[in-house]
């Protein structure tokens, strides 16, 4: 499995929110690049980047910040978060980002991100942000009627290089994550299926590596932060 830590920019500083809210920011680093290689530095393989402002926009707002840590490290990054239309999923990919994660626009519009995934073969990743088995957009503000099952399965033969799984519920809270949703979705599909929210501890490391299912990997931001989470520990944990 893939440690994937998280840096979640918003106004150009390295932050974590409370179960999506914006108005409920940790400001951990004001420096997102060196952050970054601080991950590289450790042995971390990939780096998840979110655009927050941008997911709540519709329009790459964190720009700045994200080429600052491509250029500042050498391992691949994956980053969501406002990129709602083919001109800015190759614009990021040129940029240098190495995979794309569709949120919002995989959800109003899922040709775009088939079209994407075509276009772009394993560089297009699809976010399933969801509350209760509902899916979320818009930074998580607008809730759906959408079954984050079935939205999986619209994906299943498209060439989407990942399906990102997260409970929003959890994200931030550090009450560990949803396991059995997240396993569940990874027996259903075929496409590698990426864990994240509210893992915040080892323990919740180990519970997802033998969930019984094939995780691709999970992302963790505020443990690594807080410390909760030994980042070299987690390492040689997933990797063993």
């Amino acid at each position: 499995m893939i440690l994937y830590p998280a840096i979640d920019l918003k106004d150009g500083q390295c932050v974590r929110l409370l179960r999506g809210d914006m108005n409920r920011a940790t400001v951990f680093s004001d420096n997102p690049a060196a952050q970054a290689k601080t991950f590289e530095v450790a042995g971390c393989s990939w780096i998840h980047l979110v655009d927050l402002n941008g997911a709540f926009e519709g329009k790459p707002v964190n720009g700045a910040a994200v080429e600052a840590i491509i250029d500042a490290v050498s391992v691949p990054c994956q980053l969501g978060g406002g990129i709602r239309d083919m001109a800015t999923i190759g614009n990021w990919l040129e940029r240098g980002v190495a995979r794309i994660i569709l949120g919002t626009a995989a959800v109003e519009d899922p040709s775009l991100a088939r079209e994407a995934a075509v276009a772009f073969p394993g560089r297009v990743a699809v976010g399933l942000d969801a509350r209760n088995g509902r899916v979320a957009t818009r930074g998580w503000a607008t809730e759906t009627d959408i079954d984050v099952f079935d939205l999986a399965r619209e994906f299943q033969d498209a060439g989407v290089a990942a399906l990102i799984h997260t409970d929003i519920d959890r994200d931030g809270a550090m009450r560990g994550p949803n396991i059995a949703a997240t396993a569940a979705l990874a027996r259903a599909v075929d496409i590698p299926v990426i864990a994240s929210g509210g893992v915040s501890s080892l323990d919740d490391l180990s519970a997802l590596k033998n969930c019984g299912a094939d995780l691709d990997g999970v992302i963790s931001g505020r443990a690594l932060y807080d410390g909760a989470i030994d980042l070299g520990a987690a390492l040689d944990l997933l990797r063993g």
